[in-house]
């Protein structure tokens, strides 16, 4: 696409421009997908989305219908979505590994029509149906069979013909929802047009990360979260690159296993597992050459972690801040462009200002909540329009996160705007605090919240992974609260420090506040 901000037809279906497109430019010969020892060219993708499709179509799943995907990372999920596509429906993405409650949750929240589902999830999904049974017409089965008369996923692609007219669409037509994180409630559904998802792809994929039909991308996140979709899903697809999936659990030894195996030139990381990767035993030989860059969003990346990333393996860390209200990254640091502990500058096409209580713009080195605006903005949260209000201000998306912008344009996360504490009247950043525990040799991970004393005063509370060979004794719990005084000064030394084997995080990788909050009591901790 030659105009830039990129400008879509009226007629407008992503399916053509993320699939069929790459067809017509003679790449369909392309590996497009690789699971395992087995690969799909862009060809073959096209042919099993076609009869995705016609499968979805000959249940009566067409325009705005809602189809909800319960799958791991492989050639069904990447099938069933563009098939969803392809018929006009609403792709609504989640976590396979989901609770009855919360599949039950969603089913009901987004009305779905359809499922598409692994076997694995049966013993949690079938009692989510029975909640809200009414409103689904169709369940497909992959890998096994189900009850309620639902239809195999394989059964239905071989049955169904693999040529497929795509729904006459626009861009302003609904496409998919994005689920927000759920820190602080039920995960809530942006809703986003055909062409909100390219037009962020012709922004960032092409204009910042400058990718080509030559790259191999590999994800730690999942492709049900809309940053790993969009690293590991659409960005390959625009260009004819090629998709490296592994359905498994992601752990440090299973992505050391994919980059040996698949040979990625970007990665799509998260700074859980930056930190476990440094810390396995495979760090220490092991050859990660064929980067050319590691992005990394989700959460704030501690600057001492990513110099010890550099240090180990010399490839750049592009981290970055994005949303489900915006599908994906709007700010970020660019190859050869990096400053630690920022986030870099705003993305080609997007606009970001930093404003105050009142609404309006802070100088350069204040602290205020982050606006941004560009064409991948959702139309608002599905079914809830107070907390549409609240987040979308016309054209702008308000964060709830808070930023600061120096002189050079640069964005530094602060931390979210409910997560700043005030401590002994002077605001205090969890994220300041738990990037200068992070400096300690004992320290692997922490997390900081506020809890309220004795006195009915708020005071910062630590809880820290130690790691291996240190001790989580009262000694150690002042050594951490000396070496913050002294870093930092003493009103953001936590007042205190409890240990955990392991942090709390939601199916996204981010650290579960609510969790700590909700099991946190002032008296505990040393």
């Amino acid at each position: 696409m030659d105009r830039f901000p990129p400008e879509f037809p009226e007629r407008f279906n992503m399916a053509s421009y993320y699939l069929d497109d790459r067809i017509a430019e003679g790449r369909g010969h392309n590996v497009a997908v690789r699971v395992g020892a087995q690969s799909w060219t862009y060809s073959e993708v096209l042919k099993l989305s076609n009869r995705a499709g016609n499968a979805l179509r000959s249940r009566g799943i067409g325009n705005e219908d809602r189809v909800l995907v319960l799958l791991p990372d492989g050639i069904d999920f990447v099938a069933a979505w563009f098939g969803i596509l392809k018929v006009g429906a609403v792709f609504c993405m989640q976590n396979p590994l989901a609770s009855a409650d919360d599949m039950a949750h969603v089913l009901d929240y987004t009305r779905a029509r359809a499922v598409v589902a692994h076997v694995s999830v049966l013993d949690r999904l079938v009692p989510a149906l029975d909640r809200v049974r009414e409103h689904v017409r169709a369940v497909f089965v992959a890998d096994g069979q189900g009850p309620y008369g639902t239809k195999r996923w394989e059964e239905a692609i071989i049955e169904s013909s693999d040529e497929l007219e795509n729904a006459d669409t626009k861009k302003d037509d609904m496409a998919g929802f994005l689920f927000t994180s759920g820190s602080t409630g039920k995960p809530k559904a942006a809703v986003h047009l055909h062409h909100d998802f390219p037009w962020n792809t012709e922004c960032y994929a092409k204009r910042v990360l400058a990718m080509t039909e030559k790259d191999v991308c590999v994800s730690v996140p999942k492709l049900f979260f809309g940053y790993a979709t969009g690293t590991n899903l659409m960005f390959p697809f625009a260009v004819g690159a090629t998709a490296c999936l592994f359905p498994a659990r992601s752990t440090p030894e299973a992505v050391y296993d994919a980059i040996e195996r698949f040979r990625p030139t970007l990665l799509t990381n998260v700074p859980t597992m930056i930190a476990q990767m440094l810390d396995h035993e495979r760090a220490k030989t092991a050859d990660l050459s064929c980067l050319r860059a590691v992005l990394s969003a989700g959460e704030a990346l501690p600057e001492e972690l990513h110099r010890r990333w550099l240090d180990r393996f010399g490839v750049e860390i592009l981290d970055g801040i994005g949303s489900a209200e915006m599908f994906h990254i709007y700010i970020t640091n660019a190859p050869g462009d990096v400053v630690m502990g920022s986030l870099g500058k705003v993305v080609p096409g997007y606009e970001a200002k930093i404003v105050g209580a009142d609404g309006n713009e802070v100088p350069d080195g204040e602290i205020g909540r982050l606006k941004v605006r560009g064409d991948s903005c959702a139309v608002g949260y599905f079914r809830d329009h107070e907390s549409s209000k609240a987040t979308f201000e016309g054209d702008w998306c308000l964060s709830a996160d808070l930023f600061r912008r120096d002189r050079d344009a640069r964005f530094w996360y602060v931390g979210r705007a409910d997560d700043v504490l005030k401590v002994h009247g002077v605001f205090v950043a969890p994220a300041e605090i738990e990037a200068c525990l992070l400096l300690h040799p004992a320290v692997r991970e922490s997390a900081v919240i506020g809890v309220t004393d004795d006195n009915g005063l708020t005071v910062a509370k630590a809880f820290v992974v130690v790691r291996d060979g240190h001790g989580t004794a009262d000694a150690l719990a002042q050594e951490l609260r000396t070496f913050v005084r002294e870093k930092i000064g003493a009103h953001k030394s936590p007042q205190l420090v409890a240990f955990l084997g392991e942090l709390p995080r939601n199916d996204r990788g981010k650290v579960n506040r609510r969790a700590l909050r909700d099991g946190a009591e002032a008296p505990s901790g040393n």
